[in-house]
Parts: C-alpha cells; structure tokens; sequence
C-alpha cells in the first residue's frame, strides 16, 4: 500500500480548500490545513491550524508543527485568497492591503517555508491559485487580477529556483465557482464573464481538483512553471 502523504492546503475552513481537504482525506492523505478561524468540521486525519498566511510567524510555527509531527511535506496548495470587485477609483487603500497581503505575501510565505521542508527529501508539489481574472482583463477586478499577476511571476520563478530541490511549482486559474467570492458580484457580470469563456458555465469544485490532480501525479514531475486556466479563458 502506497505511502499516505502529507499534504497542506490554506484556507481550507469552507470553499475550494474545504472541498480539495475532503477529496485527499477521503484518498487516504493526511492534511494539514489552515484558515484564520476555527474550522467547524474534523476528521481523524486531518489537523486545523488557525494562521493569517501573511503573518510570517504564524506560517512558520505551522511548518514547524508539520515538521515535528510528520517529518515531512509532500504537497503544498496556496488555496487561501481574497477579492474585491470594485472601480479603482472607489478602492481605498486598505483594500489594496488586505489583497496584496493574502494573495502575494501570503502565497510566497506559504511556498517558502514549505519548500524549505520539502528540500530535505528533495521532492515537493507547490500549487498555487490564480484566476481567469488575469487574461480576461476584467474590468473591477484591477486589484485582485494584479495580485494574481503577481502569483504567477511568483510561479514561474519559484519553478526555476526550486527545480533542482526536486520541487515543482504550477497555478491553476478558475473560472467563477459559487464561492463566498463571487457572492457579492452582480449576476449579470458573473454572466457577462460566463459569456466570454469558450466553455460558458460556472466552474466547480471538481473542475479545480482535476487540474491539481494532475499537477501532483508522479508522472508529472517534468511539468513546473505553468499556469492552466479553466474554462477556455485566454
């Protein structure tokens, strides 16, 4: 019998990392999950941390923790993120804090520190979250596209420092999925996007494990750098 792995996915208290924790649970895996509340679910398997992925100590305890239990870290998913939709010119500034600091700050401390777990067996999978957001240009979403942006060179780059530690580094970019991130846009914009994807219907849950399924499959280990987007967007 194959070797449960260890596997960490931030932001797993509901959503997309709720649903990727209960898919690895069920296979088998052990997670290690985190978000800045409670969860309000458990499993014998699975261990909820509470950390603010742009606090560098706190993500730093968490590896340590994983470190001490387990002794290793198989998979990491930068699944932990916030949007806002708004006109630029009616962002304030602490908008473009909370953004930058969950999505930038947050995804690079969660890669760093898991990879400087992983380089001790030499082999790690580092899946980061992007969105469609990105190459659609969509209007709005200045910020959050930009932070997304940012996550992406973060890939691509971490793909070629990280390659010789045995570590791979790619994103996934969904659709809108019906998530508490688009609960807050209007209909008709979430149909305007829907509109302009080659496949035009809302994204699910399954569509975003598949791609990470894939990115994590042993015979994926000559894939890093690369960004998949859902749905035909491009």
């Amino acid at each position: 019998m194959a070797e449960a792995r260890v596997i960490l996915i931030s932001g797993t208290r509901k959503g997309i990392g709720r649903f990727l924790a209960e898919q690895f649970l069920a296979a088998g895996d052990i997670v290690e999950g985190c978000s800045r509340d409670a969860a309000d679910w458990s499993h014998p398997a699975y261990t909820h941390h509470l950390v603010d992925v742009a606090d560098e100590a706190q993500v730093k305890k968490m590896l340590t923790s994983i470190q001490r239990r387990h002794g290793r870290l198989d998979i990491a998913i930068n699944n932990a993120g916030v949007a806002s939709m708004n006109h630029t010119l009616l962002t304030p500034a602490t908008t473009v804090d909370r953004i930058m600091d969950t999505n930038v700050r947050g995804t690079f401390l969660v890669a760093r520190e898991s990879a400087r777990l992983m380089q001790r067996r030499r082999f790690g999978r580092i899946i980061n979250m992007s969105t469609i957001a990105v190459p659609m240009r969509l209007e709005g979403e200045a910020l959050y596209a930009a932070s997304k942006s940012a996550v992406e060179t973060l890939t691509r780059i971490l793909a070629r420092e990280l390659a010789p530690f045995g570590i791979t580094v790619n994103a996934v970019g969904p659709t809108p999925i019906e998530t508490d991130l688009i609960r807050g846009v209007p209909a008709d914009k979430i149909q305007q996007i829907i509109d302009e994807l080659a496949i035009k219907r809302l994204g699910r849950y399954e569509d975003v494990a598949n791609v990470i399924d894939f990115f994590i499959r042993p015979e994926s280990n000559y894939i890093t750098g690369q960004v998949i987007y859902l749905g035909g967007a491009g």
